[in-house]
């Protein structure tokens, strides 16, 4: 199957160009704030009916993670990926290659990065206004996987992060004319290829927000502070630890230690601190998120 023809920029105003990939982030931030709301307007949900925080302050929460999510995302992705940007930043040869760092138009953000970024976030928020960490990083990461699927989606809207190579029916080719005009050539070959970037759309999306939405509305584990981070935590490991071995790793990246791939190596720090987390909150019994 050959990729299709799409175009990274949805429309263009003037000198500025609307991508898919920046509505992406803006649609998973939208509709996470919306259901972050939902969850803290729902008494129910909450141990004794008191939510950990109240929506004007979810509001100036939303800002916060914003930001520890892109900052996060940029800094991790060069850190964890592409050193030689922090390099560039001392010794390029002019200010283009200079803040090549900061140049997020041009691609480049990673998951682990973001999420310690919305971390960071969250800890120095909570702490401010003296609430639950725990309690505000549940209700964070209840809405993430919502940004995730749209982020997923954007990626193969953009032919990147393309999966390996492979011979099942639905592989695809990651190769058109705008790619080739692009860079001059098909950086992912003219090979068919796992369309990973939609697996993971499916897993670290619709399925992880599934599991996590069933915690929360069916068995009430909002009530239990850290139950939904450590859930969230664990089952993104799982997910991208097992997406990792369809999914192609990145250039320079390919030979690491025990044949695992950077995105398992840091998958699986998260699944024990997520598995601590759930056996704190399960130990415990139910107590107040303010």
């Amino acid at each position: 199957m050959q990729f299709p023809e799409f175009d990274p920029v949805l429309v263009s105003i003037g000198p500025l160009d609307i991508r898919w990939y920046a509505l992406a982030y803006v649609a998973g931030i939208l509709l996470g704030w919306w259901y972050a709301a939902k969850l803290i307007r729902t008494a129910r949900l909450w141990s004794p009916g008191q939510p950990p925080m109240n929506t004007q302050q979810l509001d100036d929460l939303i800002l916060w993670v914003t930001l520890g999510i892109i900052l996060g995302g940029r800094l991790g992705f060069a850190l964890f990926y592409e050193p030689g940007l922090y390099g560039q930043l001392f010794s390029g040869a002019n200010w283009g290659e200079r803040l090549a760092l900061f140049r997020l138009w041009d691609g480049g953000m990673s998951f682990h990065g973001g999420l310690l970024g919305c971390t960071i976030a969250v800890l120095a928020f909570a702490n401010r206004l003296k609430l639950n960490v725990l309690s505000v990083g549940d209700v964070a990461l209840a809405a993430a996987p919502m940004g995730l699927m749209f982020g997923r989606i954007a990626n193969f809207i953009n032919g990147e992060l393309w999966g390996r190579p492979t011979d099942v029916p639905w592989a695809i080719r990651f190769c058109n004319e705008r790619i080739q005009s692009l860079y001059g050539f098909c950086p992912a070959g003219d090979v068919p290829r796992h369309p990973s970037q939609l697996y993971e759309a499916g897993l670290e999306g619709v399925f992880l927000f599934g599991l996590l939405a069933l915690a929360i509305w069916k068995f009430g584990l909002l009530r239990k502070p850290g139950y939904v981070t450590g859930l969230f935590l664990v089952g993104y490991g799982l997910n991208r630890i097992l997406l990792e071995n369809v999914r192609q790793p990145d250039a320079g990246l390919e030979n690491l230690p025990l044949g695992l791939t950077m995105g398992m190596f840091l998958s699986i720090p998260m699944m024990l601190i997520g598995a601590w987390l759930i056996w704190r909150a399960w130990s415990r019994p139910p107590s107040a998120a303010s």
